[in-house]
């Protein structure tokens, strides 16, 4: 009673419903329009410039991806006045009761128009029940309470004690648990994908369980995993932030929006693989082919291993820059191997170097990585002996790597081998792998063994994708650089982009441990990068059709709340000539946040996705925990959502609709 009395007390002050246009003669000229634009984006061989000019486009926030806050867009010819006159209301309303009398006919899928301001309370929410909505619109109200979020995982440890077990499940089922989660296991999940498959969004499945453990036994866990049984060498030439740091050992430090997993032992590694399997399993049986699964490396292995290879990619780089000067990746200062014999010249007939010359990767245009890769995700190369470089001055071999004693050689090898398991069987499921992006002293060796995964299974089509994390200064070079290693090894690259989950910990520890700050200065800055690093994609994507080669050799993920970047992807796609038909762009939100964004999309055709979490009430509780800190950050977003869902909850009571039934006939992309 009190929500309907605050619903009646909001009337003159809320906007009812959005215009929507549904008849064939206005989707003929929609369509005609469409394709002018698509000629004259055709024409267009570069977006590079237009992307910088739309960097007027501010905004950046979103959950789990993103840096909180949010910008108003400037200035966009797409966006719709967020207010509609009482005329185009009532024509709306006529507009969708032809539609409830007159659906797509049975076997065609249905298509919306869609209305880019984001702005449209049906499109948002036809995929709900009543109760759904006043559900969410309550979880909302209580995310607005920074003391109640504040204080959330303590109250929700209180009630399950007050409660117990039974009454606690309910609770949290009718509340958080029931707005955030899709259900306890991979099978009561199923109605949940396949409502959401009938409204054209599909699935991105994660086991979302996580050990509620304290900051002190996360801190021991960390420390022990990270260092060598051989001891933590610091040689000459090491660098500070791939060395654990025990006041950053709790990785969970400020950070909100990302999953994080602690190791324990090889056997947890184990079971950790086996859960993404049965992700895997789930998605395939409920989504035709088209869902996705994410994983974190730091499930599948020891921690330490990953900072050691980390450090060995990033001395490796330093090494070209000393010997051969500029910077960045390996293959980007295009040298060869004759311009390498060059610079050992003064050596003589050395049988090391002459060995690790052979070694070298490298293709006509010069070479791509001074260490045999495939080798490393083939399981059978061992690190110490591998990651060694000639002395320029002497001749002598030396170790980018420290020793690594033989049984965590065996853990390293384990841990390629449960990656390449799950991607071998996401291969055979026909379910697309996305591998979380972690903290930077842990991401080089993540995208390294990424890109490799990607060389070996994306052969023809693209199975796994890298995730790449915006708000840091080196994500545009750092996608280019990946964009050409797949050009000129010829496998399919797939991108998620994201703003990122790490900043404040980032810039924190980055300053105690006295290296560079890895983060862009700016809000600004973390836009312009998303933006430029999108157009660079989307430029490659149109050179690559110019050019009748397979466009989908490239597909990318906009992996964003912000409506703004959604946008501005949009516009994008439309001005030079890529169609949502062409299944190389795809967006991605969270469930339960923005489906103002995901489902609008959905049902006018583009391919969305919704990050699907599931598993056992108590064993959620952390993910939930997040999910209500991440929302107190957005709260002009969040404003936004409980205005569009009190104006569909008002709709339905007007109209009679309190009992409506969803029943969808979109068909994802």
């Amino acid at each position: 009673m009190a929500l309907l009395r605050s619903l009646s007390a909001q009337r003159t002050a809320i906007s009812l419903v959005y215009g929507r246009n549904s008849n064939k003669s206005s989707n003929s000229v929609a369509v005609a329009a469409c394709r002018s634009f698509h000629q004259r984006g055709s024409r267009s061989t570069s977006i590079a410039g237009e992307g910088a000019a739309s960097e007027s486009t501010r905004g950046v926030n979103g959950a789990r991806f993103l840096h909180s806050g949010e910008r108003p867009l400037q200035a966009s010819t797409l966006v719709q006045p967020e207010l509609v006159s009482s005329e185009t209301l009532k024509r709306s309303m006529k507009q969708e009761s032809s539609q409830e009398k007159n659906p797509s006919p049975a076997g065609s899928p249905q298509r919306d128009p869609l209305d880019v301001s984001f702005n449209d309370p049906i499109a948002a929410f036809k995929s709900k029940t009543t109760g759904e909505l006043i559900r969410a619109y309550l979880v909302y109200m209580i995310c607005s309470s920074e003391k109640l979020v504040e204080h959330n995982m303590t109250l929700m440890k209180l009630a399950r004690n007050l409660l117990g077990q039974k009454l606690f499940v309910l609770l949290m089922k009718s509340s958080f648990y029931g707005h955030f989660v899709a259900g306890e296991n991979r099978h009561t999940i199923v109605p949940a994908l396949e409502r959401l498959r009938s409204f054209g969004v599909k699935p991105i499945l994660d086991y979302s369980v996580e050990e509620d453990i304290t900051q002190e036994e996360a801190e021991k866990r960390e420390v022990e995993s990270s260092v060598s049984s051989a001891g933590d060498k610091k040689e000459e030439g090491s660098m500070p932030q791939y060395h654990v740091d025990k006041s950053f050992a709790d990785r969970r430090y400020k950070v909100s929006s990302a999953r994080t997993y602690f190791y324990l032992n090889e056997a947890t590694c184990e079971r950790n693989m086996e859960i993404f399997i049965k992700c895997l399993e789930a998605v395939s049986g409920a989504t035709f082919g088209t869902g996705i699964t994410a994983i974190k490396l730091t499930a599948l292995g020891r921690p330490q291993l990953l900072l050691q290879l980390s450090e060995v990619i990033m001395r490796t780089r330093k090494y070209m820059e000393d010997m051969v000067g500029g910077q960045g990746n390996v293959l980007t200062h295009h040298k060869t191997i004759k311009d390498l014999e060059k610079y050992y010249a003064t050596l003589g007939d050395n049988k090391d170097v002459k060995e690790f010359l052979n070694n070298v990767t490298s293709d006509k245009e010069g070479i791509l990585h001074l260490f045999p890769w495939s080798g490393i995700v083939d399981e059978d190369s061992q690190l110490s002996d591998t990651f060694r470089v000639p002395d320029p001055q002497t001749g002598q071999m030396r170790r980018l790597i420290s020793q690594i004693p033989p049984k965590e050689e065996e853990m390293f090898r384990n841990m390629i081998r449960r990656l390449n398991t799950i991607v071998k069987a996401a291969a055979d499921l026909d379910v697309r792998i996305m591998v979380d992006a972690e903290q930077t002293y842990f991401q080089p060796a993540i995208s390294r063994i990424t890109l490799e995964m990607m060389r070996k299974y994306n052969k023809d089509k693209a199975i796994v994708f890298n995730t790449y994390q915006c708000y840091l200064r080196e994500t545009f070079r750092e996608v280019n650089t990946d964009l050409e290693q797949a050009k000129r090894q010829n496998f399919y690259f797939g991108a998620k982009l994201v703003r990122g989950a790490y900043m404040d910990q980032e810039r924190d520890r980055a300053k105690s441990l006295g290296y560079p700050d890895p983060v862009n200065p700016t809000f600004e800055a973390t836009t312009e990068m998303y933006h430029k690093t999108l157009s660079e994609c989307l430029r490659r994507i149109k050179l690559m059709k110019d050019c009748d080669d397979d466009a989908r050799k490239i597909g990318i993920m906009v992996a964003s709340h912000n409506e703004d970047t959604v946008r501005f992807a949009i516009q994008q796609m439309k001005e030079i000539g890529i169609s949502p038909e062409d299944k190389v762009i795809c967006f991605g939100q969270l469930l339960g946040m923005c489906d103002y964004i995901t489902f609008p999309l959905g049902q006018a055709g583009y391919s969305a996705y919704k990050y699907i979490p599931y598993g056992p009430v108590e064993e959620v509780l952390p993910y939930l925990s997040r999910r209500a800190q991440e929302n107190k950050g957005v709260l002009k977003k969040i404003k936004k959502e409980k205005r569009l869902l009190l104006s569909e909850i008002r709709r339905r009571l007007m109209r009679g609709q309190l009992f409506y039934k969803p029943k969808g006939n979109y068909v994802p992309i």
